[in-house]
């Protein structure tokens, strides 16, 4: 997928992605910081597999409480910003790798975290994208996932194109460059049917501009 419009946006936005959770809304850091403790909680001794790691915000968070993390994104100026983190070596690794092929992610692991990367999957792929995630992860294992609620005028233009089962959003850059991206946004129904036939413990929580959850494959 690299030169695709998702990992052009990503990477052109690299340096000043991180901006987004420092803004001065008490509400959206209260939502953050949850987010935040669950994933701390949630990976407590894991070997985890993380799909689009970014800058590698929440890897960070991650390794505050995960035995190892083996972190993966397409895009190569994300990896530079993430190794800014000095995340320590011997416990974090940032590769280059497609996430919808992790069979071809060396390692062994019993958790998954995906933070605001389900909302960029087409609709068409989530089904073989969560059994292929299953399948590399083994049953038993712990994953969390968190992504934005929609919230009208936040986030750039929503587009929905007739026949389209996906949404998109235009995007802006501090250099005035603008992209399309793919942003899906789901209730919590349909994020309760897409996991409850993959999933035990399944926890789910929706805020006003985040949901996550977590549960245990089957």
């Amino acid at each position: 997928m690299n030169g695709s419009p998702l990992v052009d946006y990503y990477s052109a936005r690299a340096g000043e992605y991180d901006e987004i959770y420092r803004r001065d809304d008490p509400t959206r850091q209260s939502e953050l910081g949850a987010i935040a403790n669950e994933v701390a909680s949630a990976l407590i001794g894991r070997n985890v597999l993380e799909i689009a790691f970014g800058t590698g915000y929440w890897t960070s968070v991650a390794a505050r409480a995960a035995a190892g993390i083996v972190a993966i994104d397409e895009s190569p100026v994300m990896l530079e910003h993430a190794a800014l983190k000095m995340l320590p070596a011997d416990r974090v690794e940032f590769r280059l790798a497609d996430a919808y092929d992790l069979n071809a992610v060396q390692g062994d692991f019993n958790a998954g975290l995906a933070n605001f990367w389900l909302s960029h999957v087409p609709r068409k792929r989530l089904k073989s994208f969560i059994n292929q995630l299953h399948q590399r992860l083994g049953s038993g294992a712990v994953v969390f996932m968190a992504d934005n609620v929609f919230v009208s005028g936040c986030g750039g233009d929503l587009v929905h194109y007739l026949g389209d089962e996906d949404t998109y959003k235009l995007r802006t850059v501090t250099n005035g460059q603008s992209y399309k991206i793919i942003k899906n946004y789901f209730t919590e129904v349909e994020l309760w049917t897409l996991f409850k036939s993959r999933a035990e413990n399944f926890r789910i929580t929706f805020g006003q501009f985040y949901w996550w959850l977590s549960y245990a494959t089957k």
